[in-house]
C-alpha cells in the first residue's frame, strides 16, 4: 500500500485524521512545522517530519499515493498579523506541492478550503455553485488556492473541500472557533459573551471532518468541489444551545464580523457520506472534558497568540 502525504497533520483536524486512518490501515507521513507542538502518538505506519512546507523536499514524495493538504495559516487574525507569510504557506506553498506531485505521479489530491469563501449571504442555501465573495484577506487566499487547483485537475483527482466552522474535541484543542470558544466561557465564566448573534455560522463536528477524508479515499471516482456543514445556526442559538446544559448567562454585544452564510451540502451527502455527530454532541463532550480534567486554556489553544508568542510574525 502507499503513503498518505498529510499537511497539518499534527493541526487540531489533522490530529484527529491522521489516527484515523492509520486504523483504517494506511500508511501516513505527516509534515508539520509543529508550531502547537505534536500530540501523534508513535504508531506503526506514521512517519512525522517536521518540516515547513514553503521548503518541502521531493523525497518526502516517493511512493505517495494521495496528499490530504490541511496546512496553512488558520484564520483570519493570524493570517492578518503577516499577510506574506500567510501567502507564501497559502496559494504559493500548495503550487509548489502540486508541481511535486505532478512529477512523482501522485493520483490524489484532497485540499481543505474554507465555506468562508463565500463570504456575506442572505441566500438560504449556499451551494458550491454560488460565487465567491472572500471579505477578508484569509478567505481570498483559500479562493486563489483553489483556482491553482483548477488549473491541475486534469493531471490528477482533485477534491476541494469547504468546510464549515468545525467544533469539538481534539488531543490539539482549539477554542478560537465558536462552539468551542463559547463552550469555554460557560464552563470557566458561567457566562457566554456573543458579538452580534444574528450571524448565521455553519457547523461541522471534528469527527465527521476527519471521516470525510477517509470516505473520499474509499470512493475513488468522488471530485470537485463540495461543502461540508450540517448544522446552519446563529451565534446565539449556538449560545442558547450551551445554556441549556450548563444554566450560563448571555451576555449580547455589538460586533464587527459581518460574515454570514447558510451552506448547503446536498452535493456531498449525495456522495453516500452521512454526517454521525452535531454541535450538541461537541457542547457535550467538551464540557464533559472540562470538567473531568479540571481544564484551563492555555496559549496553545489560541492560533492567534501560538502565532504571535513564537514571533512566527
Amino acid at each position: 500500500m502507499k503513503n498518505i502525504l498529510v499537511t497539518g497533520g499534527c493541526g487540531y483536524v489533522g490530529v484527529k485524521l491522521v489516527p484515523l486512518l492509520l486504523e483504517n490501515n494506511y500508511k501516513v507521513i505527516v509534515i508539520d512545522t509543529c508550531w502547537f507542538g505534536n500530540k501523534l502518538k508513535k504508531k506503526k505506519n506514521l512517519i512525522i517530519i517536521k518540516k515547513d512546507i514553503r521548503n518541502i523536499d521531493h523525497k518526502f514524495f516517493n511512493n505517495v499515493d494521495t496528499v490530504i493538504h490541511l496546512a496553512s495559516i488558520s484564520n483570519d487574525p493570524s493570517s492578518e498579523l503577516n499577510p506574506k507569510l500567510a501567502w507564501e504557506v497559502g496559494p504559493l506553498a500548495t503550487y509548489k506541492i502540486l508541481e511535486i506531485c505532478v512529477k512523482k505521479k501522485i493520483k490524489n489530491f484532497f485540499y481543505a478550503s474554507s465555506g468562508s469563501v463565500y463570504g456575506i449571504s442572505k441566500k438560504l442555501k449556499v451551494t458550491e455553485q454560488n460565487d465567491l465573495l472572500p471579505i477578508s484577506d484569509y478567505n481570498k487566499q483559500k479562493m486563489i488556492t483553489e483556482k491553482i487547483l483548477d488549473a491541475y485537475k486534469k493531471l490528477m483527482r482533485i477534491v476541494i473541500i469547504r468546510p464549515a466552522t468545525v467544533c469539538g474535541l481534539s488531543d490539539r484543542l482549539r477554542l478560537d472557533v465558536t462552539v468551542n470558544l463559547l463552550t469555554y466561557q460557560a464552563y470557566k465564566k458561567k457566562i457566554i459573551t456573543v458579538l452580534g448573534g444574528k450571524q448565521i455560522r455553519p457547523n461541522i463536528h471534528i469527527s465527521d471532518m476527519a471521516e470525510i477524508y477517509l470516505f473520499l479515499l474509499k470512493n475513488k471516482k468522488i471530485k470537485g468541489i463540495f461543502n461540508a456543514g450540517f448544522e446552519n445556526l446563529s451565534v446565539l442559538n449556538i449560545a442558547k444551545k450551551i445554556q441549556n446544559y450548563t444554566n450560563c448567562k448571555i451576555k449580547i454585544l455589538k460586533s464587527n464580523d459581518p460574515r454570514s452564510y447558510r451552506v448547503d451540502s446536498s452535493k456531498l451527502l449525495k456522495t453516500g457520506f452521512k454526517p454521525k455527530k452535531n454541535v450538541n454532541f461537541a457542547i457535550k463532550e467538551l464540557l464533559d472534558f472540562f470538567n473531568v480534567k479540571n481544564f484551563r486554556s492555555t496559549d496553545n489553544n489560541i492560533n492567534l497568540k501560538v502565532v504571535k508568542n513564537k514571533k512566527i510574525i
